[in-house]
């Protein structure tokens, strides 16, 4: 990454900065997800091993509960959080410029956004989370595969809706280009809706008051981890992008 961003700043410094954005917004995850999340899983590993229990004997786990909702679940989260920040960050790099007359923060705050719908929210909707003991361990992979064709194809409608947006400005105006372009890829979401396969392989006597609750559990921590990200990235970038005023010479006394 040779070329600087505006401002004169290299891609590269961005990256570092989104990186360093995305480990605290990795901690913010955290703790969302152990305060929320791990009663849910707790619950749901009890209701999995009390319809094993008649079944067979079961085995120890190798790794202890106690480490997995702890150190376990903080490494996972800060690496991909890390991860995402770094994504973020050059998608960033991309926007800042060519979206708007926007500056650091509000750029950061659309980019943000942007990745929280077509990343998040789109996929959620689609195929939202389960907790343990919900899903046929056969069909992991196939799920798994659906799950991440969403993502890509959220991202690639939205990305063709910000084209759409761009050409019909001149000829509409940029508040009317928006909506237009808005509606069209809420459209294309439904027609993905209906195109893709559904996966429903909840069990039928499994509480639909724990299924909610993690799913709710599930979209906070993803809340946190993007408005944190956010507010931080927008921070961290302003005080790359924007030159610190020059200190005010003091004034001399006159004699």
């Amino acid at each position: 990454m040779t070329s600087a961003a505006p401002g004169g700043v290299s891609p590269r410094t961005l990256l570092v900065r989104g990186m360093l954005a995305g480990l605290l917004a990795g901690v913010a995850a955290f703790l969302v997800a152990y305060l929320l999340g791990e009663s849910k899983v707790d619950a749901a590993i009890a209701i999995e091993e009390a319809a094993a229990a008649g079944h067979d004997h079961g085995e120890d786990a190798p790794v202890s509960r106690a480490l997995q909702a702890t150190a376990g679940l903080g490494t996972g989260v800060l690496l991909y959080a890390v991860a995402l920040g770094g994504i973020a960050a050059l998608v960033y790099c991309f926007a800042l410029g060519r979206i708007g007359r926007f500056g650091p923060r509000a750029t950061a705050a659309l980019v943000t956004g942007a990745l929280y719908v077509t990343v998040t929210l789109v996929p959620f909707f689609k195929y939202p989370a389960n907790p343990p003991a919900v899903g046929d361990p056969g069909t992991a992979a196939r799920r798994t595969a659906l799950y991440l064709l969403m993502i890509a194809l959220s991202v690639l409608l939205a990305a063709g809706a910000l084209i759409l947006g761009r050409r019909l400005a001149p000829r509409l105006g940029n508040g009317n280009a928006s909506i237009v372009a808005g509606a069209a890829f809420v459209v294309a979401v439904g027609l993905a809706y209906a195109l893709l396969p559904g996966v429903n392989e909840v069990p039928a006597d499994f509480p639909a008051a724990l299924i909610w609750e993690f799913r709710l559990a599930s979209l906070a921590i993803q809340t946190a981890l993007w408005t944190t990200f956010g507010l931080a990235f927008g921070f961290l970038a302003e005080r790359a992008l924007v030159p610190a005023p020059a200190p005010k010479e003091a004034v001399q006394p006159t004699d």
